[in-house]
């Protein structure tokens, strides 16, 4: 799992950092589907609150450091990414990583101009509410039909009147992230990380 940021900031990412409190009370809510399915549920904390718009994003070395470990302590197990507004932006620029199946996206952030080449053949699930003010519904929407030329599958699911933090519908929330997450690993019976 891949929490939220801010667009800048090199503050480092705490236990009371919002965005990954959410983040955690969502791999709390969804762990036990998961377990029951022989699938694990890791949360990453990056160094930096902020995106910091580079050639490599903040995140992004720290969400490929945290694939690199999967591998190295597991082995090639099928992931997938699951991740919240700047998670899910990471997420969609690491899921060319030979790890990774899909990527879960709610609420997520995608400019106009995110790239969708890394989720080639890749399956990509998002959500997003009509009343989030932090990211777009619309420019969800046309990430999700820019990455169906490339991925292997594509859904945009409307989560209806509900803002960005996913304060209301929690259990909604959670239900898309844990059923898409599945679903993406349905085909192989091994052992999973989301």
């Amino acid at each position: 799992m891949l929490h939220g940021g801010k667009e800048s900031s090199h503050a480092p990412v705490d236990g009371r950092s919002l965005s990954w409190r959410r983040s955690r009370a969502m791999q709390e809510a969804i762990t036990d589907r998961a377990h029951d399915q022989g699938v694990s549920v890791w949360l990453l904390r990056y160094r930096h609150r902020g995106w910091n718009q580079a050639t490599s994003p903040s995140p992004v070395p720290d969400a490929r450091w945290a694939l690199q470990t999967v591998r190295r302590e597991l082995g090639l197990l099928p992931t997938v990414l699951l991740g919240h507004s700047m998670g899910a932006r990471t997420a969609a620029r690491v899921a060319d990583d030979d790890l990774v199946s899909g990527v879960v996206a709610v609420a997520p952030w995608f400019p106009r101009d995110e790239p969708v080449a890394a989720l080639a053949g890749r399956h990509l699930a998002a959500a997003h509410g009509r009343a989030d003010r932090i990211t777009s519904f619309r420019a969800t929407s046309d990430f999700v039909r820019r990455a169906a030329e490339r991925a292997a599958s594509t859904e945009l699911h409307d989560m209806g009147r509900v803002g960005h933090y996913m304060f209301r519908r929690v259990e909604d929330w959670n239900d898309f992230a844990i059923t898409r997450s599945l679903s993406m690993l349905a085909t192989d019976r091994t052992p999973h990380q989301v």
